[in-house]
Formats: structure tokens, C-alpha cells, sequence
């Protein structure tokens, strides 16, 4: 009987092991990422982890050893950094998404004011973190640009990453904030209330690359899916600027 039971286990197809892939994304990847990942686990088998930040903190936490198989940087100034430790798999790294800035606001806010002051009457300005977060940087570029940051700085609330920036608009702990395009898209509980010009700031740029010690054949896999026309349809449904 016993010979019988180890020929019986021995003929038996051995379970296909599921691969991990993680991907360090910036915060405001989360209503997309959210969306994809789950197509992609359903179609290869594979699970994937994802952790959410803003670009900056994500950068520095792979720098200092933090395991990560894919990273998808806000800016190409996080990516630059985390490429000259020789963390990034030469050739994988790819521009990969665009975006934009907005002005948001409660539902029943009004138009965003020129000057912003006005329109703020002494209550705060959402933000990310505007010496380190993509967002942040990015939207000081555009106020100064309009020649209005030093007027705005003092009523700026600063928070650590878009998201939760956007949060301090959707829970009424400011009145206005400024976040991506996409982020608006994704909180029901805000409008726009005024967009900013692609030309006040830097090109909005998302890259994407494989970290050295990544799990190859799963990661290059999930890589090339997100770079494909199914995972490309929902980034521009969440506003996110696709290139051709």
C-alpha cells in the first residue's frame, strides 16, 4: 500500500509555485496600480506587492537596501538618484507616464482666484512636501512661475506625500489644494477648481525601471504588461498622459 501512495505522489504534477514580484510606486499611481495589478496576478499567477509613497521617501528606502523589484518614480530626479548607486537594471529603465497640475477644491468651491490669496481667505493650501515630493517640487515651480509662491508660502500645508495632500482637501482641512490631475480624478469628494499650465514647471514625468536583484522573469513580465495597451487604457482613464 505504501508503494502504491509514493508511486501515486511521485506521478503527481507538482504545484506551480507563484513568483512575488514588489513595486515601489509614487502615491499617485495607487487608483491605477490598484486596478491593473489585480489583472495582471489574475493572468500570470504571479503576486505582486505594492507599496505606495512618494517618490522621494521610496528612492531613499531603496538606496539604504529596502527590497523592491520595480520602481516607478513621479520624477526623473528620484530615478536619476536611485540609477547612480548602480541600483537600476541597465537598459530597463523607460520613461513612462506624463501628467498635470491642478488646483482642486470641496465640490461647492468656487473658481481658483489669479492670485490664489483671495480665493484661500486665510485658510490653507494643500500641498506635498515641496522641497522633496515630485508634487510638491513641481507645484512650487508653478507658483513661483506665476510670481506668487511668496505670497501663497505662509498658508501652505505641507504633506508628506500628493495623496495625502489630496486628503486634506477631501476631508475639508483645507480648502484648496494643488495635486496631479489623476489624483482629482480619483477623489470624489473634490473638483477642479483651476488648472496649471504644463509650461510653469518641469515636464511631469514618470519612469519606470527594474531594481538590481529584482526577480528577472517576473518582474520584466509585469514590466512589460504595464507598458501594454490593456494597462495603457486605464492609466488614461485615470488621466495619466500615455506616450505613443
Amino acid at each position: 500500500m505504501l508503494r502504491i501512495l509514493l508511486t501515486v505522489f511521485m506521478l503527481s504534477p507538482l504545484p506551480v509555485m507563484a513568483d512575488n514580484v514588489t513595486v515601489f510606486a509614487a502615491a499617485s499611481m495607487k487608483t491605477a496600480l490598484d486596478e491593473i495589478t489585480p489583472k495582471w496576478e489574475a493572468e500570470s499567477g504571479d503576486d505582486i506587492t505594492v507599496s505606495y509613497a512618494g517618490s522621494s521617501v521610496l528612492a531613499k528606502q531603496i538606496i539604504a537596501g529596502a527590497p523592491a523589484d520595480i520602481f516607478i518614480s513621479a520624477s526623473t530626479e528620484w530615478m536619476d538618484a536611485v540609477e547612480e548607486e548602480g541600483l537600476v537594471i541597465p537598459g530597463s529603465r523607460k520613461d513612462f507616464l506624463g501628467n498635470s497640475l491642478v488646483f482642486v477644491g470641496s465640490p461647492d468651491a468656487a473658481p481658483m482666484a489669479p492670485d490664489v490669496l483671495s480665493s484661500l481667505n486665510g485658510g490653507k493650501l494643500a500641498m506635498a512636501f515641496v522641497d522633496s515630493v515630485p508634487a510638491g517640487i513641481y507645484g512650487k515651480q508653478a507658483l513661483t512661475s506665476l510670481g506668487i509662491w511668496n505670497g501663497v508660502a505662509p498658508q501652505v500645508a505641507q504633506a508628506d506625500n500628493v495623496r495625502s495632500a489630496l486628503a486634506l482637501v477631501a476631508t475639508g482641512e483645507a480648502p484648496y489644494g494643488v495635486v496631479y490631475a489623476t489624483d482629482a480624478i480619483a477623489e470624489p469628494r473634490v473638483k477642479v477648481v483651476g488648472t496649471i499650465s504644463d509650461t510653469a514647471h518641469d515636464p511631469i514625468i514618470y519612469p519606470i525601471a527594474l531594481i538590481d536583484g529584482a526577480d528577472e522573469k517576473a518582474a520584466t513580465g509585469f514590466l512589460a504588461y504595464l507598458q501594454g495597451d490593456e494597462a495603457a487604457t486605464i492609466f488614461k482613464s485615470q488621466g495619466f498622459k500615455v506616450p505613443d
